[in-house]
Protein backbone atom coordinates (compact mmCIF):
# COMPACT_ATOMS: atom_id res chain seq x y z
CA UNK A 1 0.00 0.00 0.00
CA UNK A 2 1.16 3.61 -1.08
CA UNK A 3 2.01 5.86 1.81
CA UNK A 4 1.85 9.88 0.70
CA UNK A 5 3.01 12.00 3.57
CA UNK A 6 3.39 15.95 2.90
CA UNK A 7 7.07 17.54 3.96
CA UNK A 8 7.00 20.76 3.22
CA UNK A 9 4.90 23.52 0.66
CA UNK A 10 5.80 21.28 -2.09
CA UNK A 11 7.27 18.76 -0.97
CA UNK A 12 5.18 14.88 -1.59
CA UNK A 13 7.33 12.28 -0.04
CA UNK A 14 5.46 9.06 -1.35
CA UNK A 15 6.56 4.84 -0.23
CA UNK A 16 5.69 1.94 -0.94
CA UNK A 17 6.12 -1.21 0.52
CA UNK A 18 5.36 -4.83 -0.73
CA UNK A 19 5.98 -7.95 0.16
CA UNK A 20 8.68 -9.75 -2.37
CA UNK A 21 9.43 -6.04 -3.54
CA UNK A 22 11.84 -3.54 -2.85
CA UNK A 23 10.67 -0.29 -0.96
CA UNK A 24 9.96 2.09 -3.70
CA UNK A 25 10.20 6.15 -2.69
CA UNK A 26 10.25 9.30 -4.96
CA UNK A 27 9.59 12.72 -3.69
CA UNK A 28 6.94 15.28 -5.90
CA UNK A 29 6.24 18.96 -5.84
CA UNK A 30 2.73 18.44 -6.75
CA UNK A 31 0.12 16.28 -5.14
CA UNK A 32 -1.05 14.99 -8.21
CA UNK A 33 1.82 13.64 -9.76
CA UNK A 34 2.54 11.61 -6.47
CA UNK A 35 -0.72 9.63 -6.69
CA UNK A 36 -0.31 9.37 -10.20
CA UNK A 37 3.34 7.76 -9.74
CA UNK A 38 2.16 5.77 -6.95
CA UNK A 39 -0.65 4.05 -8.89
CA UNK A 40 1.36 3.70 -11.70
CA UNK A 41 4.34 1.58 -9.26
CA UNK A 42 1.24 -0.45 -7.67
CA UNK A 43 0.07 -1.45 -11.13
CA UNK A 44 3.34 -2.88 -11.92
CA UNK A 45 4.11 -4.62 -8.94
CA UNK A 46 0.35 -6.18 -9.53
CA UNK A 47 1.82 -7.37 -12.92
CA UNK A 48 4.90 -8.46 -11.95
CA UNK A 49 7.05 -5.92 -14.05
CA UNK A 50 8.15 -3.81 -11.81
CA UNK A 51 12.26 -2.57 -11.64
CA UNK A 52 13.76 -0.33 -9.13
CA UNK A 53 14.99 2.83 -11.48
CA UNK A 54 16.11 4.66 -8.28
CA UNK A 55 19.74 3.44 -9.12
CA UNK A 56 19.84 3.87 -13.25
CA UNK A 57 17.86 7.55 -12.35
CA UNK A 58 20.71 7.99 -9.83
CA UNK A 59 23.50 7.02 -11.71
CA UNK A 60 24.85 8.67 -15.34
CA UNK A 61 27.14 7.01 -17.89
CA UNK A 62 29.96 8.56 -17.27
CA UNK A 63 29.77 7.50 -13.27
CA UNK A 64 29.55 4.19 -14.31
CA UNK A 65 32.79 4.50 -16.66
CA UNK A 66 34.74 6.54 -13.68
CA UNK A 67 34.07 3.50 -11.78
CA UNK A 68 34.45 0.71 -14.55
CA UNK A 69 38.05 2.35 -15.44
CA UNK A 70 38.95 2.43 -11.70
CA UNK A 71 37.54 -0.74 -10.08
CA UNK A 72 36.70 -3.56 -12.76
CA UNK A 73 39.11 -2.76 -15.78
CA UNK A 74 42.11 -3.06 -14.54
CA UNK A 75 41.33 -6.59 -13.08
CA UNK A 76 39.77 -7.38 -16.90
CA UNK A 77 42.46 -6.12 -18.52
CA UNK A 78 46.11 -6.79 -18.52
CA UNK A 79 48.16 -3.07 -18.41
CA UNK A 80 50.75 -2.61 -20.89
CA UNK A 81 54.04 -1.11 -20.72
CA UNK A 82 53.28 1.60 -23.78
CA UNK A 83 49.74 2.69 -22.29
CA UNK A 84 47.71 1.67 -25.05
CA UNK A 85 44.70 0.54 -24.32
CA UNK A 86 42.01 0.50 -26.93
CA UNK A 87 39.52 0.25 -24.02
CA UNK A 88 40.33 3.71 -22.55
CA UNK A 89 39.70 5.12 -25.63
CA UNK A 90 36.66 3.60 -26.45
CA UNK A 91 35.35 4.98 -22.86
CA UNK A 92 36.26 8.00 -23.10
CA UNK A 93 34.00 8.84 -26.69
CA UNK A 94 31.68 7.10 -24.96
CA UNK A 95 31.89 9.60 -21.95
CA UNK A 96 32.02 12.26 -24.14
CA UNK A 97 29.05 11.39 -26.47
CA UNK A 98 26.84 10.00 -24.01
CA UNK A 99 28.60 10.65 -20.15
CA UNK A 100 25.50 13.23 -18.59
CA UNK A 101 23.03 10.57 -19.81
CA UNK A 102 21.68 8.59 -16.72
CA UNK A 103 21.14 4.94 -17.42
CA UNK A 104 17.58 5.06 -17.53
CA UNK A 105 17.36 7.54 -20.33
CA UNK A 106 20.17 5.50 -22.66
CA UNK A 107 17.65 4.14 -25.08
CA UNK A 108 17.92 2.61 -28.78
CA UNK A 109 17.05 5.54 -30.22
CA UNK A 110 20.18 7.23 -28.10
CA UNK A 111 22.86 4.54 -29.04
CA UNK A 112 21.84 4.69 -32.79
CA UNK A 113 22.00 8.40 -32.81
CA UNK A 114 25.48 7.93 -31.19
CA UNK A 115 26.12 5.44 -33.76
CA UNK A 116 25.08 7.66 -36.55
CA UNK A 117 27.16 10.81 -34.90
CA UNK A 118 30.43 8.82 -34.71
CA UNK A 119 30.31 7.15 -38.35
CA UNK A 120 29.99 10.82 -39.56
CA UNK A 121 33.31 12.00 -37.19
CA UNK A 122 36.79 12.77 -39.17
CA UNK A 123 40.27 11.94 -37.38
CA UNK A 124 43.37 13.20 -38.68
CA UNK A 125 40.80 14.39 -42.01
CA UNK A 126 39.60 10.13 -42.67
CA UNK A 127 35.86 9.36 -41.26
CA UNK A 128 35.73 6.74 -38.70
CA UNK A 129 35.44 3.38 -39.84
CA UNK A 130 32.83 0.89 -38.98
CA UNK A 131 34.42 -1.13 -36.93
CA UNK A 132 35.63 1.78 -34.80
CA UNK A 133 31.98 2.43 -34.12
CA UNK A 134 31.59 -0.88 -34.08
CA UNK A 135 33.99 -1.55 -31.07
CA UNK A 136 32.85 1.45 -29.36
CA UNK A 137 29.12 0.39 -29.57
CA UNK A 138 30.56 -3.24 -27.87
CA UNK A 139 32.22 -1.15 -24.82
CA UNK A 140 28.79 0.26 -24.25
CA UNK A 141 27.42 -3.06 -24.15
CA UNK A 142 29.87 -4.64 -21.83
CA UNK A 143 29.41 -1.42 -19.59
CA UNK A 144 25.93 -1.79 -19.47
CA UNK A 145 26.24 -5.48 -18.27
CA UNK A 146 28.70 -3.95 -15.69
CA UNK A 147 25.62 -2.03 -14.30
CA UNK A 148 23.29 -4.96 -14.13
CA UNK A 149 26.06 -7.78 -12.86
CA UNK A 150 29.05 -6.26 -10.97
CA UNK A 151 26.91 -3.14 -9.55
CA UNK A 152 23.37 -4.75 -8.86
CA UNK A 153 21.94 -1.57 -11.35
CA UNK A 154 18.50 -2.58 -12.81
CA UNK A 155 18.11 -1.04 -16.49
CA UNK A 156 14.79 -0.53 -17.17
CA UNK A 157 14.93 -1.05 -20.70
CA UNK A 158 17.27 -3.34 -20.89
CA UNK A 159 20.42 -3.30 -23.13
CA UNK A 160 19.85 -1.12 -25.32
CA UNK A 161 22.95 -2.39 -27.39
CA UNK A 162 21.12 -5.50 -28.29
CA UNK A 163 17.87 -3.41 -29.80
CA UNK A 164 20.40 -1.19 -32.45
CA UNK A 165 22.30 -2.43 -36.23
CA UNK A 166 25.63 -2.96 -35.50
CA UNK A 167 27.79 -1.03 -38.46
CA UNK A 168 29.22 -2.96 -40.74
CA UNK A 169 32.58 -3.44 -40.65
CA UNK A 170 35.06 -1.19 -43.14
CA UNK A 171 36.64 -2.75 -46.05
CA UNK A 172 40.09 -4.53 -44.73
CA UNK A 173 43.26 -2.27 -45.92
CA UNK A 174 44.78 -4.11 -49.10
CA UNK A 175 47.70 -1.63 -49.42
CA UNK A 176 51.12 -3.36 -50.07
CA UNK A 177 54.53 -2.00 -51.76
CA UNK A 178 55.90 -1.72 -55.01
CA UNK A 179 59.34 -3.67 -55.57
CA UNK A 180 60.57 0.29 -56.32
CA UNK A 181 58.46 1.48 -53.03
CA UNK A 182 59.69 -1.47 -50.87
CA UNK A 183 63.92 -0.27 -52.29
CA UNK A 184 63.01 3.25 -51.41
CA UNK A 185 61.67 2.19 -48.13
CA UNK A 186 64.14 -0.02 -47.31
CA UNK A 187 66.78 2.90 -47.99
CA UNK A 188 65.27 5.59 -46.15
CA UNK A 189 64.78 3.16 -42.75
CA UNK A 190 68.69 2.25 -42.98
CA UNK A 191 68.90 5.72 -43.55
CA UNK A 192 67.22 6.37 -39.92
CA UNK A 193 69.04 7.82 -37.01
CA UNK A 194 67.12 4.94 -35.03
CA UNK A 195 69.47 2.06 -35.54
CA UNK A 196 66.48 -0.39 -34.43
CA UNK A 197 64.12 0.69 -37.74
CA UNK A 198 64.77 -1.40 -40.33
CA UNK A 199 65.77 -4.50 -38.17
CA UNK A 200 62.36 -4.36 -36.81
CA UNK A 201 60.35 -3.89 -39.92
CA UNK A 202 62.18 -7.00 -41.20
CA UNK A 203 61.07 -8.70 -38.36
CA UNK A 204 57.51 -7.45 -38.44
CA UNK A 205 57.32 -9.13 -41.92
CA UNK A 206 59.36 -12.34 -41.34
CA UNK A 207 57.27 -12.81 -38.06
CA UNK A 208 53.82 -11.51 -38.82
CA UNK A 209 53.83 -9.94 -35.97
CA UNK A 210 51.91 -6.73 -34.57
CA UNK A 211 53.51 -3.75 -33.50
CA UNK A 212 52.63 -4.12 -29.60
CA UNK A 213 53.60 -8.37 -29.98
CA UNK A 214 56.93 -7.03 -31.60
CA UNK A 215 57.72 -4.57 -29.36
CA UNK A 216 57.12 -6.83 -26.24
CA UNK A 217 59.48 -10.07 -27.43
CA UNK A 218 62.08 -10.41 -25.13
CA UNK A 219 65.04 -12.56 -25.52
CA UNK A 220 64.59 -15.08 -22.84
CA UNK A 221 61.19 -15.85 -25.14
CA UNK A 222 63.52 -16.47 -28.96
CA UNK A 223 64.80 -19.78 -29.10
CA UNK A 224 67.58 -19.94 -31.63
CA UNK A 225 67.81 -23.62 -31.65
CA UNK A 226 64.75 -24.72 -31.96
CA UNK A 227 63.65 -22.03 -34.34
CA UNK A 228 60.69 -20.09 -32.49
CA UNK A 229 59.82 -17.43 -30.64
CA UNK A 230 56.96 -17.00 -27.97
CA UNK A 231 54.81 -13.91 -28.64
CA UNK A 232 52.73 -12.38 -25.22
CA UNK A 233 50.32 -9.68 -24.68
CA UNK A 234 49.13 -10.51 -27.54
CA UNK A 235 45.62 -8.74 -29.08
CA UNK A 236 43.34 -11.89 -28.44
CA UNK A 237 44.82 -12.46 -24.74
CA UNK A 238 46.91 -15.44 -25.53
CA UNK A 239 50.37 -16.46 -25.82
CA UNK A 240 51.30 -17.64 -29.19
CA UNK A 241 54.43 -19.23 -30.51
CA UNK A 242 55.96 -18.31 -34.04
CA UNK A 243 58.77 -20.06 -36.09
CA UNK A 244 61.61 -18.38 -37.22
CA UNK A 245 62.82 -18.70 -40.26
CA UNK A 246 66.24 -17.84 -41.82
CA UNK A 247 64.97 -13.94 -42.46
CA UNK A 248 63.72 -13.37 -38.55
CA UNK A 249 67.17 -15.55 -37.59
CA UNK A 250 69.42 -12.91 -39.73
CA UNK A 251 67.68 -10.15 -37.75
CA UNK A 252 67.96 -11.72 -34.44
CA UNK A 253 71.15 -12.39 -35.00
CA UNK A 254 72.38 -9.03 -35.94
CA UNK A 255 70.72 -7.31 -33.13
CA UNK A 256 73.31 -6.63 -29.92
CA UNK A 257 71.99 -8.93 -26.74
CA UNK A 258 71.93 -7.19 -23.28
CA UNK A 259 73.92 -8.92 -20.27
CA UNK A 260 70.44 -9.01 -18.29
CA UNK A 261 68.21 -10.00 -21.40
CA UNK A 262 65.42 -7.89 -22.05
CA UNK A 263 63.52 -7.00 -24.70
CA UNK A 264 64.68 -7.41 -28.64
CA UNK A 265 63.83 -3.75 -28.90
CA UNK A 266 64.28 -1.68 -26.33
CA UNK A 267 62.26 1.36 -27.61
CA UNK A 268 58.75 2.85 -27.09
CA UNK A 269 55.74 2.42 -29.51
CA UNK A 270 55.44 6.13 -30.20
CA UNK A 271 59.17 6.34 -31.18
CA UNK A 272 58.81 3.63 -33.75
CA UNK A 273 55.54 5.15 -34.53
CA UNK A 274 57.25 8.50 -35.13
CA UNK A 275 60.72 6.81 -36.98
CA UNK A 276 58.67 4.58 -39.60
CA UNK A 277 56.46 8.01 -40.87
CA UNK A 278 59.06 9.69 -41.42
CA UNK A 279 61.47 6.91 -43.14
CA UNK A 280 57.45 6.21 -45.31
CA UNK A 281 57.73 9.92 -45.80
CA UNK A 282 61.27 10.70 -46.97
CA UNK A 283 60.69 7.12 -49.57
CA UNK A 284 57.72 9.33 -50.60
CA UNK A 285 55.28 6.47 -50.06
CA UNK A 286 51.86 7.47 -49.45
CA UNK A 287 49.06 5.64 -47.11
CA UNK A 288 51.26 3.10 -45.73
CA UNK A 289 51.39 2.27 -41.91
CA UNK A 290 53.58 0.21 -39.60
CA UNK A 291 50.40 -2.72 -39.65
CA UNK A 292 50.25 -2.71 -43.35
CA UNK A 293 53.59 -5.01 -42.65
CA UNK A 294 51.20 -7.75 -41.21
CA UNK A 295 49.66 -7.48 -44.13
CA UNK A 296 52.24 -8.23 -45.89
CA UNK A 297 53.68 -10.65 -44.25
CA UNK A 298 50.22 -12.59 -44.10
CA UNK A 299 50.04 -12.18 -47.78
CA UNK A 300 53.41 -13.57 -48.62
CA UNK A 301 52.91 -16.56 -46.73
CA UNK A 302 49.36 -17.27 -48.40
CA UNK A 303 51.20 -16.89 -51.92
CA UNK A 304 53.58 -19.54 -50.52
CA UNK A 305 51.15 -22.05 -51.56
CA UNK A 306 52.27 -25.01 -49.71
CA UNK A 307 50.32 -23.82 -46.52
CA UNK A 308 47.30 -24.38 -45.13
CA UNK A 309 45.27 -21.96 -43.58
CA UNK A 310 45.12 -23.57 -40.21
CA UNK A 311 48.88 -23.21 -40.47
CA UNK A 312 49.18 -19.72 -41.47
CA UNK A 313 46.66 -18.70 -38.48
CA UNK A 314 48.72 -20.74 -36.49
CA UNK A 315 51.55 -17.65 -37.00
CA UNK A 316 49.15 -15.05 -37.60
CA UNK A 317 47.09 -15.77 -33.99
CA UNK A 318 43.80 -15.50 -35.75
CA UNK A 319 41.40 -17.86 -34.01
CA UNK A 320 38.67 -18.01 -36.60
CA UNK A 321 39.43 -18.64 -40.56
CA UNK A 322 37.01 -16.11 -41.60
CA UNK A 323 39.53 -13.35 -40.59
CA UNK A 324 41.91 -14.92 -43.27
CA UNK A 325 39.74 -15.16 -45.82
CA UNK A 326 40.68 -11.81 -47.67
CA UNK A 327 43.87 -13.51 -47.82
CA UNK A 328 42.97 -16.78 -50.12
CA UNK A 329 41.99 -14.64 -52.88
CA UNK A 330 45.87 -14.14 -53.06
CA UNK A 331 45.94 -18.21 -53.94
CA UNK A 332 43.98 -18.30 -56.92
CA UNK A 333 46.48 -17.46 -59.65
CA UNK A 334 48.96 -20.51 -58.11
CA UNK A 335 45.83 -22.66 -58.08
CA UNK A 336 44.47 -22.25 -61.56
CA UNK A 337 47.83 -23.56 -62.62
CA UNK A 338 47.84 -26.33 -60.36
CA UNK A 339 44.21 -27.38 -62.15
CA UNK A 340 45.52 -26.90 -65.56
Amino acid sequence: MATIRKKGNFQWHVQIRRKGFPVATKTFEIEDAAIKWARDIESKMDKGIYFDRTEAERTTLGDLINKFLKEHAPHEYKQREDGKEAYKFQCAHLKKGLGKYCLAAIDQRLVAKYRDDRLSDKWRGKTITGSTVKKELNMLSRLMRFAEIEEGIDLPRGNPVRKVRMPKDGVGRDRRLTEEEWKRLEAECGASRNRSLWPCVRLAIALGARQGELLNLQWKDVNKKRSMALLRETKNGDDRAVPLTSEALAVLNSLPVSITGGKVFNMARMTLYHAFIAAVKRAKISDYNFHDLRHEALSRLSERGDLSMLEIASISGHKTLKMLQRYTHLNAEKLAKKLG
